[in-house]
């Protein structure tokens, strides 16, 4: 029994150790547009961000009843299965984060559950219709809906703003994308912390500490939502800059419009129980402004990395928690083993992560050095045919040199110009 209770403590420290690892890998979620367009300063954004998620987090527990009794059968379940899964998802997400690319932190849990599960007790731990329904079809859904949305919705806002000062109009959508920068933040605490919430239910079901389909006790979702605000705050840089400069140039109409159907997805999705990845939504709807704004361009390469990234996160992650399921598995000193391996690839990880430091100062709109991201190729052929400048107009600089008359007295130190 003592053994169980210092699992138990340890699960969940992992799990909240994996809500913090959420929410600073998603902070670009909410925040990348609105930090792109300059509508707020980073740092502001963020915090604004964090309190939001955790406001979020005790609007509805759906999703926690999801991932705690839907996807995988709780008989048969134990609590190292728990910790393999988390270790998978963890690892998994502090790895996509060095690379800049914004996966999805809950499918990164599904498939670490899921493969932990399988190697513990076989196909018959695993509820397949439930993985399909509420994880697999919503995931090539969702950003499909966000982007047509957003798409939509951005020239649907150049339409109706076509006769506005377009100075005017930036400031009105800037202080559009606050609030609805906003709404995206309390999704997203509303979506992503039950996702722990469920984790720490689920542990505490297998403990025998409260009955199979309970919902989490209030210090869950105190805890949760602390973990996720808490990385939040921290800020993913990284992806922060792949989303908001590194995905396409967006301007204040465009982010609004992205960041309003992405919320309007995300929060129908909870009402519903679908444990979607805000990430996906939200990359979706950026890509849908891109492209909706006429000679709007999306950075395909960037967008191909993110696409690689989201098929990977689901086996991936499978194969880390099998592997640790197995692990732990063999009792006491697996359980050790995969404790140490996971602070170890952590600390590997973020010891290579400070040979390139992205910092809030390489996000901002005014930083030349923010995007590295070199131009995709539409961006290219249209910059090849882009026509040259009219007759007789001069570059802001230029000066051009005319030579005196003949006969005329000469002013070599006085040239005329124009």
């Amino acid at each position: 029994m003592e053994h169980l209770t210092l699992l138990l403590g340890i699960v969940i420290i992992t799990a909240l150790v994996f809500d913090f690892t959420n929410g600073f890998h998603d902070t670009a979620n909410a925040m990348a547009t609105t930090i792109s367009t300059g509508a707020l300063k980073p740092k502001t954004a963020v915090a604004m961000s964090a309190a939001l998620n955790l406001v979020g987090a005790f609007l509805s527990v759906e999703v926690a009843r999801t991932i705690s009794g839907g996807i995988i059968n709780e008989q048969g379940i134990t609590t190292e299965v728990i910790f393999a899964a988390l270790v998978g998802a963890i690892l998994w997400n502090l790895l996509t984060w060095l690379l800049g690319l914004p996966s999805s932190s809950s499918h990164a849990l599904f498939g670490g559950l899921i493969g932990a599960t399988l190697m513990s007790v076989g196909s018959s731990g695993v509820n397949g219709d439930v993985v399909i329904t509420k994880v697999l079809l919503p995931a090539v859904a969702a950003p499909v809906v966000a982007g047509v949305a957003a798409l939509l919705a951005t020239r649907l806002t150049y339409r109706i703003g076509r006769r506005t000062d377009e100075k005017s109009a930036a400031r009105g959508y800037r202080a559009g994308q606050i609030a609805s920068a906003g709404l995206v933040s309390l999704a997203h605490g509303t979506n992503d912390a039950q996702k722990t919430m469920g984790v720490i239910t689920l542990a505490l079901v297998t403990g025998h500490v409260i009955a199979p389909g309970s919902n989490p006790p209030l210090w869950v979702i105190v805890s949760a939502g602390t973990a996720i605000a808490l990385g939040t705050y921290l800020g993913g840089w990284r992806i922060i800059k792949t989303m908001g400069k590194g995905l396409t140039e967006l301007r204040p109409q465009q982010g609004f419009a992205a960041q309003t159907g992405a919320a309007t997805v995300i929060l129908a999705s909870s009402h519903l129980g679908f444990s979607l990845s805000t990430t996906q939504v939200c990359s979706g709807a950026v890509m849908g402004a891109g492209v909706g704004r006429k000679g709007g361009v999306v950075r395909w390469s960037t967008a191909t990395r993110m696409f690689v990234a989201w098929c990977l996160t689901l086996p991936a992650a499978a194969i880390v928690g099998a592997g640790a399921e197995y692990l732990t598995g063999r009792g006491p000193w697996g359980i050790g083993a995969v404790a140490v391996l996971l602070i170890a690839g952590s600390g590997v990880i973020w010891s290579l992560s400070r040979r390139r430091p992205v910092g809030q100062h390489s996000v901002t709109p005014d930083d030349p050095a923010g995007s590295d991201e070199p131009p995709g190729v539409v961006t290219a052929a249209v910059a090849a045919v882009t026509p040259p400048p009219p007759a007789g107009a001069v570059s802001d600089g230029l000066r051009t040199t005319i030579p005196a008359p003949v006969g005329a007295a000469p002013e070599p130190t006085r040239p005329a110009t124009v």
